[in-house]
């Protein structure tokens, strides 16, 4: 299995071949000499997925390049999720919006149910389970989409759309990026093709999640830019069934994310301000397993705040507060919030790194599969650890967990 501490490895090596000199590199990738010096020598990591990203770009490489993604699985259910990778893939690439396989199909309603179940454990961050015959069910949603009567091709879009979230999202997670952007693009051609302005605009949110997971940071930017200018006229926080104003909720929240890689502070907070004005009048939704609301809201602030090297004091006063991942209705929700805060609490440079440990221990039980994928989390581990004055169990189990070391 590949250890977080080949990154900084990986970094040098590549910026040799390069024939980049620290002061360049560094310049490139907006950090100072020293930083790039301590990374490369794994004296410091990357909490922050904007750095992986800038870095990547500084050395003309791709995220993976640094990472060693796709990582070997370390147990059965990590070894179950990656399997069902390979049948996606060929789905997607054998089956098109334009021409299918001469394949039988079960009907429409029995494919829309097996989307909607597959959607709602990927959301459990159970991947094999939603994974499992995935690769079956886009060719067979396919085949509806094109020879279906009108109304069975609708049904067909929608649930082909719901199918391709379910895709990008797993192979997103399990760190084959190439393979997410393809799923989340046929998802917004679906979407386009039914015309669903909200679901339009939900396929935009996963095809930037996808792009931005990738370091493809200007196109998941434009992406997001085009979506949000043709869902807000839609986007009414006040009706009886507000997806519209969902989509473009969470199309605010990447935006903010995205600037907060850039370093923009003021326009991450611009964009997470009109996300928390619709949250609050939405009230908590969960329109297609996205968990629109005011917890997600605050759930996404503690990323962007990791961005923007702020995490500590967020942190800190979103742990203060009694429930705080209480109306967070899924395990990859929760997860995600409790690693956003182990990362933010590893920003107190070791002050704090007892939180960080327990919060990191949280998100892992609560969602194993996400997070022993995540080249982050074992870069925040592989930092406690090397921070860590005399050996806990908490923390060696979580070095064993994610294969650290």
């Amino acid at each position: 299995m590949t250890e977080p501490a080949e990154i900084g490895l990986r970094v040098r090596t590549i910026r040799r071949r390069r024939g980049l000199s620290l002061d360049t590199a560094a310049g490139l990738a907006g950090i100072s000499k020293p930083y790039l010096s301590m990374l490369e020598r794994g004296e410091r990591r990357f909490e922050r997925r904007g750095l992986l990203e800038d870095l990547a770009s500084a050395l003309g490489c791709a995220v993976i390049d640094l990472t060693g993604e796709p990582y070997l699985p370390g147990d059965r259910a990590g070894a179950e999720a990656m399997a069902t990778l390979p049948p996606i893939s060929v789905a997607l690439f054998d089956a098109t919006l334009a021409d299918v396989p001469d394949v039988p199909a079960r009907p429409i309603e029995e494919l829309t149910s097996l989307a909607q179940a597959a959607n709602a454990a990927s959301a459990e961050s159970r991947y094999s389970l939603a994974g499992r015959d995935l690769g079956a069910l886009l060719t067979e949603l396919h085949v509806h989409a094109v020879t279906g009567d009108s109304d069975t091709q609708r049904a067909a879009l929608a649930a082909l759309t719901e199918a391709c979230f379910v895709a990008a999202g797993n192979a997103r997670n399990l760190g084959n990026y190439d393979l997410s952007v393809h799923a989340a693009r046929r998802g917004e051609d679906a979407a386009r093709r039914l015309g669903d302005p909200a679901l339009t605009a939900f396929a935009a949110m996963t095809s930037t999640s996808s792009l931005s997971r990738m370091g493809a940071r200007h196109r998941a930017q434009q992406v997001a830019t085009t979506g949000l200018a043709a869902i807000e006229p839609h986007a009414d926080p006040t009706s009886a069934l507000p997806a519209a104003a969902e989509a473009a909720g969470m199309l605010h929240l990447s935006s903010a994310q995205m600037a907060a890689k850039d370093h923009n502070g003021d326009r991450a907070r611009d964009h997470l301000r009109e996300a928390a004005d619709l949250a609050e009048r939405t009230g908590e939704r969960n329109e297609l397993q996205f968990s629109f609301g005011p917890a997600n809201v605050r759930a996404w602030s503690m990323s962007i705040a990791v961005e923007l090297g702020e995490g500590a004091d967020l942190a800190e006063r979103i742990t203060g507060t009694d429930g705080f991942d209480a109306h967070l209705v899924t395990a990859d929700r929760r997860a995600a919030l409790h690693f956003d805060l182990a990362r933010g609490f590893a920003q107190a440079e070791g002050a704090r790194d007892i939180e960080s440990v327990r919060h990191l221990d949280i998100a892992d039980r609560i969602a194993p599969q996400r997070i022993r994928h995540d080249p982050v989390a074992r870069e925040v581990v592989a930092q406690l650890d090397a921070r860590a004055r005399r050996r806990a169990w908490e923390l060696d189990s979580l070095k064993h967990r994610l294969g650290v070391g």
